[in-house]
């Protein structure tokens, strides 16, 4: 009996096992309905027409650094491409649900390489709002997000318990949106309403280099 327990009991873990491996979280799809994967660089342009631009680069007052991500105002301009990296399941696509880094792909800016998006640790007291900056790259949670489906575009979700083999641990989660400040700049920020996105690719693979600079 305790044999035929022995072997039942490795058969089911060789199933769960398998069944762990064939999984593979959904995709996210750029504008062209094409996988968005690593290596390429894609605009985040609005999911709703009407809602300005792409996303950029500004200063914030008398702040020359960092810089804060801020949407373009004409929907002409389709801002600065992102690229994005380290998820944690290192599949050859970028999955929604799985934290990631997002990256401004720029050659430089005036802030010396600050190009990963991050909540900037500084509370903004005069405006009450916790902006998303660019910033050096970093293992903190504060510069890891994931993307998740939400109607026709993406919305940008931060949670803060993220040890969890990559998946989340927590429900208290800020989803990004737009402030739109005292000059009427619109900035990224943590936000109950999302700032809903599509990818538009912007290059033609991994031997494209950006040469902009800010």
């Amino acid at each position: 009996m305790m044999k035929s327990m022995f072997y039942l009991l490795l058969a089911l873990t060789a199933v769960l096992a398998a069944t762990a491996s064939d999984f593979k979280p959904d995709p996210i799809l750029d504008t062209d309905g094409n996988t968005v994967v690593g290596g390429h660089s894609y605009y985040l342009i609005p999911a709703v027409p009407g809602k300005g631009g792409g996303l950029g680069l500004a200063g914030r007052g008398d702040k020359k650094c960092p810089l804060d991500i801020v949407q373009e105002s004409s929907e002409e301009n389709n801002g600065i491409p992102v690229r994005f990296s380290d998820w944690w399941s290192n599949i050859g696509y970028v999955p929604q649900t799985e934290i990631l880094r997002v990256e401004m792909d720029v050659g430089d800016t005036a802030c010396c390489r600050q190009t990963y998006w991050k909540y900037d640790s500084d509370f903004d007291k005069e405006r009450k709002q916790l902006f998303v900056i660019a910033a050096p790259k970093d293992r903190s949670s504060s510069s890891t997000y994931h993307l998740k489906k939400s109607g026709d575009g993406y919305k940008f979700v931060w949670c803060p318990s993220i040890d969890c083999a990559g998946k989340l641990c927590s429900e208290e989660c800020d989803v990004l949106g737009i402030f739109v400040d005292e000059k009427g700049v619109r900035r990224l920020v943590a936000s109950s309403e999302p700032h809903l996105v599509k990818f538009k690719k912007a290059d033609g693979g991994p031997d494209y280099l950006s040469k902009s600079t800010i």
